[in-house]
């Protein structure tokens, strides 16, 4: 078995060094490394090409979707593990998950994702998406518990830090591009999910997230294209559903970016995602194999907050859409 690694990047040179001398200490070695880069201007490509990886130099910024289908065009290797800049990993990530996925036949494999500020808190683990068009990254920002120790098939893995068969792209198409940063990983779990293409979580496989190292967390670009993507995910999955569970999701995640000072920005990427135009050449999907995917994963995530504690999003959200 043949792996890439592909890291789409952008300045922070400090961080991809780190993470290229991490990659270093895997027990099962990559086989090739991918840095596509998004017009840094900080010596990241020279910093990479020295450290012995392969640059794809796309000269300006793309974004993180196009970047990681320029890794994934470059490579014929047989597995592709997508990395953020800003992760680490426990030297024996790879020949877990690798493992794993060759003995479950997987499509693709994510293990847990905890916290670089505090190993005892989860980033993340896999993701599931409500009937609101409002994405759920499990467990981040939980106690690391029992709960998140079992392992279990999936339908999206975030590609913080995730492997993924090279064929499942030649299957299912890369990553949307429309999407640019932020909710394109969901968009392709979806896709999958619809196609047959499952999953799995191996928490036994931990990695350390610095989180929004390079874009942060409350941006202002980074709340407007939340929200922007939100309105593309639910024009491009969600047509022919429940309405009322979407209005209640939507508003509800614009309070909470209001209360980081952010509304403007969400209400700019809700604009920008109404005017944008409507998806053309998709394969129709079934309205009844998207709503059972949507309560299927609607339902996880109440049974996750249920047994976590209910964030008050969630909690909020759930209380006005089975109303």
């Amino acid at each position: 078995m043949t792996v890439t690694a592909v890291i789409p990047h952008w300045n922070r040179k400090d961080l991809l060094a780190t993470l290229l001398e991490n990659l270093k200490h895997q027990t099962r070695p990559l086989d090739q490394i991918l840095v596509a880069d998004n017009g840094s201007d900080d010596g990241s490509a020279e910093l990479a090409e020295q450290a012995g990886a392969e640059v794809l130099r796309l000269g300006t910024n793309l974004g993180f979707a196009a970047a990681v289908n320029r890794g994934i065009q470059s490579t014929r290797a047989e597995w592709v593990a997508i990395l953020n800049n800003d992760v680490t990993l426990q030297p024996d990530w790879l020949r877990i998950l690798l493992a794993e996925a060759e003995r479950q036949i997987a499509s693709f494999a994510t293990g847990k994702i905890l916290s670089e500020a505090s190993h005892s808190t989860i980033d993340g683990t896999f993701d599931e998406i409500s009937r609101g068009a409002c994405a759920y990254r499990c467990g981040a920002g939980k106690p690391d518990a029992a709960i998140w120790n079992q392992a279990q098939p999936i339908r999206m893995a975030p590609m913080t830090a995730a492997l993924f068969r090279r064929s499942v792209f030649d299957e299912v198409g890369l990553l949307d591009e429309t999407f640019g940063s932020f909710l394109e990983d969901v968009d392709f779990g979806i896709r999958c999910s619809l196609t047959g293409h499952p999953g799995i979580f191996v928490p036994s496989a931990e990695a350390y997230h610095r989180g929004s190292a390079t874009a942060g967390r409350w941006q202002k670009d980074t709340v407007r294209l939340i929200s922007r993507n939100q309105v593309l995910l639910a024009r491009k999955h969600f047509q022919g559903q429940s309405f009322w569970p979407i209005v209640a999701g939507q508003l509800l995640w614009g309070l909470v970016a209001s209360r980081h000072g952010r509304f403007l920005s969400y209400v700019i990427g809700k604009i920008q995602g109404l005017q944008s135009k409507p998806f053309v050449g998709e394969k129709p999907q079934s309205l009844e194999s998207v709503r059972a995917l949507l309560e299927e994963s609607e339902r996880h995530i109440y049974q996750l907050q249920e047994q976590t504690g209910f964030d008050s999003y969630w909690r909020a959200y759930f209380w006005l859409s089975r109303r």
